[in-house]
């Protein structure tokens, strides 16, 4: 439980934060806020620095740009994260990968848990992990319990890359990168993404470096 005073260093940090104008900076992998897992949220920050908070997550998610982002990636260690994703792909890899529309959501203390046992693999990317990708198999389908940033409780099924989306996102309030999940020979750079593996699956790539799909 946060005390009093945790809550006041909370949202003195988040407004500190909030003070300069503009996306807020990303935590890149090294800074130990990424990986201490976070405080359930439990009104560490008023209802109007927390609109603010939120708003100032989705800009920066926007102008990085990316599809989700967590609390701690901005340093700050609450359950917290943003998730959208206007999924502007081609057909082929619509379809391939179950990428669909998935419109602004704020997560507030999400946990998610598979559903049945299907998994699927592809390449992931993250904002702290900048100019690197690697194949994570993930369940296919999760069910993801927690609140919204009303406070309402959230029990929902996500599929193909929404569930991708939530699983990554969630895992960062647990301090967990996508490379811990990651098949490590798969990893690449963004100069190597562009050059080789822009197939809607990793199949090929898999054949070429050598690893083994779900």
């Amino acid at each position: 439980m946060a005390t009093p005073r945790d809550h006041a260093s909370l949202a003195e940090q988040v407004e500190e934060l909030l003070a300069a104008d503009g996306p807020l900076p990303i935590v890149a992998a090294g800074d130990p806020v990424l990986r201490r897992g976070t405080e359930r949220f439990d009104g560490q920050l008023d209802p109007a620095l927390f609109a603010r908070f939120v708003e100032a997550l989705r800009v920066t998610m926007h102008a990085a740009p990316g599809v989700g982002l967590a609390a701690p990636q901005v340093g700050v260690g609450l359950r917290i994260a943003v998730i959208e994703d206007p999924a502007p792909v081609p057909e082929e890899i619509r379809v391939a990968r179950g990428r669909e529309r998935l419109p602004f959501r704020v997560l507030v203390n999400p946990s998610y848990e598979p559903v049945g046992t299907a998994r699927a693999a592809f390449f992931e990317g993250c904002l702290s992990v900048p100019g690197w990708q690697a194949v994570v198999a993930r369940p296919a389908q999760v069910r993801l319990t927690g609140e919204d940033e009303n406070g309402r409780a959230v029990d929902e099924v996500f599929s193909g890359w929404p569930a991708r989306i939530v699983q990554h996102e969630t895992d960062h309030l647990d301090g967990m990168l996508y490379l811990d999940r990651a098949e490590p020979r798969s990893l690449s750079s963004s100069e190597a993404m562009a050059r080789l593996w822009t197939q809607p699956t990793p199949g090929e790539a898999a054949r070429a470096l050598g690893f083994d799909l779900p």
